[in-house]
């Protein structure tokens, strides 16, 4: 057994020297190799890729010539309308300070068909020659125009391109006129003066008047050829007649006592002849002083 085992041993150890022989001797590996290797590589692509340097461009200095052109315009007209301003009222108002008649004229003689109250407006369409009076639409029913005097006028608006009317023919004189109180007086006991106005074409030359106390149911009563206003104590004033178109102020007949807050009527009868006689009219006007 030890024999054999000493010949193992030659043999392996023979086996050993011929492998030694045939198999080249190998060199330790460098532990930088790989790193260069992978460090050539890139150093190659980089050289094979790189865009090669770019010299710095030469610039030619530019000459810019700058030619204004002026500019072809076309003209603009310039509009020239003419604006059509509608007014806002092409009918001038009138409006009284005191109560006024309209007639079918410019005149007293003129029969009355209506009245512009203080307070109202009307429209005014037309004017008398002179200037007086004004043609209106009538405040009342009946006549759609009338005349109205302008004394207590007051007028609204552009009255200059107003028509000029032609008045109507002057009716028959006929008898006509307006009562009005005026005041209260006294001297010996207390009367009323009582303002005439003759709106028509008659003289008037006598008078009748009454006066009645509604509170007391006194009545006075006087017929006379004259017309008569007292002043007082001391004066009166007395006329004959009361022309067309004339005003006069009578006094009533005396009351014992004062009627001053009383309501008083008074009835006055004029004729164009004396005794009362020729053209007759009467008017009635109520009033408290």
């Amino acid at each position: 057994m030890i024999r054999s085992k000493r010949i193992y041993l030659s043999v392996a150890a023979l086996m050993g020297t011929i492998v030694a022989c045939a198999v080249p001797a190998i060199s330790t590996p460098d532990p930088n190799a790989v790193g260069t290797s992978i460090a050539q590589t890139v150093i190659v692509g980089v050289s094979q890729s790189a865009v090669p340097p770019i010299s710095s461009p030469t610039f030619a200095a530019l000459t810019f010539t700058f030619t204004p052109e002026s500019p072809t315009l076309t003209p603009t007209e310039t509009p020239t309308s003419t604006l059509a301003i509608a007014p806002t009222s092409t009918i001038p108002l009138i409006s009284v300070s005191v109560n006024t008649n309209c007639r079918i004229g410019p005149g007293r003689v003129y029969d009355r068909v209506g009245a512009l109250l203080v307070g109202e407006t009307a429209q005014v369409y037309g004017r008398n020659p002179t200037g007086e009076y004004w043609y209106i639409r009538n405040p009342d029913s009946g006549e759609e125009f009338c005349w109205l005097w302008g004394e207590y006028a007051t007028l609204l608006g552009n009255v200059t391109l107003l028509p000029v009317y032609t008045p109507p023919p002057t009716p028959t004189p006929s008898p006509s006129f307006e009562s009005s109180y005026g005041r209260i007086d006294t001297c010996v006991g207390w009367w009323v003066e009582i303002k005439l106005d003759n709106t028509g074409g008659v003289t008037f030359r006598s008078m009748s008047l009454t006066i009645r106390d509604t509170v007391t149911d006194v009545v006075l009563s006087q017929v006379t050829d004259t017309f008569t206003n007292i002043d007082g104590c001391i004066t009166s004033i007395t006329t004959d007649i009361i022309r067309p178109g004339g005003t006069r102020t009578v006094s009533s007949p005396p009351f014992a006592y004062n009627p001053t807050g009383h309501e008083l009527r008074v009835t006055v009868t004029l004729c164009s002849g004396n005794g009362q006689t020729g053209l007759c009219v009467s008017d009635i006007t109520r009033f408290t002083p």
